[in-house]
């Protein structure tokens, strides 16, 4: 049934109203692998319930509803906007489509958890940041690594000032591929690029400990399609701060990052936007190992930011201040000027646009 639900548990009880002290009700846009990922770890936590499912197939969302075993599967994006049994969505759609499907579940009333990058381009953030402030619905970007328990506390150190004021920071993400043509990671259309897909973690690392640049350079190797295989940017910010961010889908990294202060510095071996653990080096002393918590579950969790959404919704807040909607605009509005530097042009940019206002080359 397009138009109505996929009932795939007979009987299952529905409650309407606002956010339920039992359980926080989710709806789930897309049925990709990072759809999955997020709901096999959200099925785990006793504070949240899968209600509904959509695709742009009947077939594929009955079928992730009978791999969860989700009450209700559509077929259509607006009939789980419109379904008024679900509190949140989160849209894992291609970032392509990021800003018409948050849209969509904004307009009807719904609260959004957006996959990362947020949108193709600071436009679009900006317009469904608008739109979520004017109707007061929460909107969070899905940047997990904000809400990662050892990314939180190398955070806290920073702002402690266990190394000093910081004076530069260094991050990669690639992936070897290859990747063929036809990839999405290849597709203008789909926002393809190592930028927005890999370039925003150590991106958004650099503006977690920093805040916005106030000076972008950035140079890039791109494919035959314009899309860039790999890009590097040094950022700058004017009290003397520097960050080298690297991303590639023609190289595979160790997806390291090291954060140099004035007293010392602390570097992340590997998977930095998910870490098991990182070491703190101050001048004068031993080196000081921080390990992930075995209770908070494997370093590939998503239940984190999950927690996080469930928390504020029951607070009554619509943005959460681990993962702040300026400082997502802020994100955005580098990976422009990144992407305005090394010539990436998407079709959903606007020609006329600036695409990076406030910002200036270094």
């Amino acid at each position: 049934m397009l138009s109505g639900a996929y009932e795939l548990l007979e009987g299952a009880t529905v409650r309407r109203g606002g956010i339920a002290a039992g359980g926080v009700r989710w709806g789930i846009l897309a049925t990709g692998g990072i759809a999955a990922a997020f709901t096999a770890d959200l099925v785990g936590l006793p504070e949240a319930e899968v209600v509904a499912v959509a695709s742009r197939t009947p077939a594929s969302a009955a079928a992730f509803a009978e791999r969860f075993r989700i009450p209700r599967a559509y077929g259509d994006r607006a009939a789980l906007a419109a379904d008024e049994d679900v509190d949140v969505v989160y849209v894992a759609t291609p970032h392509s489509a990021h800003r018409a499907a948050a849209g969509l579940c904004l307009e009807a009333g719904r609260n959004v958890l957006c996959e990362k990058p947020f949108t193709l381009n600071l436009r679009e953030a900006e317009e469904l940041v608008a739109l979520a402030r004017g109707r007061g619905r929460f909107l969070m970007e899905a940047m997990w690594m904000y809400c990662n328990p050892l990314v939180r506390r190398l955070r806290r150190l920073v702002e402690d000032g266990a190394i000093g004021e910081v004076r530069t920071v260094q991050a990669d993400f690639g992936l070897a591929g290859p990747f063929p043509p036809a990839h999405r990671l290849r597709d203008p259309l789909q926002g393809g690029g190592a930028l927005l897909d890999l370039g925003v973690y150590p991106v958004s690392f650099a503006q977690l400990l920093l805040g916005e640049p106030s000076q972008v350079e950035a140079h890039a190797v791109l494919s035959a399609e314009g899309v860039d295989l790999q890009t590097g940017a040094l950022l700058a910010w004017d009290h003397g701060a520097l960050a080298s961010v690297h991303c590639s889908v023609v190289c595979g990294t160790g997806a390291t990052a090291s954060v140099t202060g004035a007293r010392g510095r602390i570097d992340v071996p590997g998977g930095f936007f998910h870490p098991d653990r990182f070491v703190l080096h101050r001048d004068g002393r031993d080196p000081e190992e921080f390990a992930a918590d075995p209770a908070d579950g494997p370093r590939t969790t998503f239940r984190h930011e999950a927690r996080e959404v469930m928390r504020a919704l029951r607070a009554g807040e619509t943005e959460s201040p681990l993962v702040p909607l300026d400082g997502t605009l802020a994100v955005m509005r580098t990976l422009d000027a990144i992407r305005d530097r090394i010539g990436v042009r998407y079709p959903g940019d606007a020609p006329e646009e600036d695409p990076a206002p406030g910002l200036v080359p270094a």
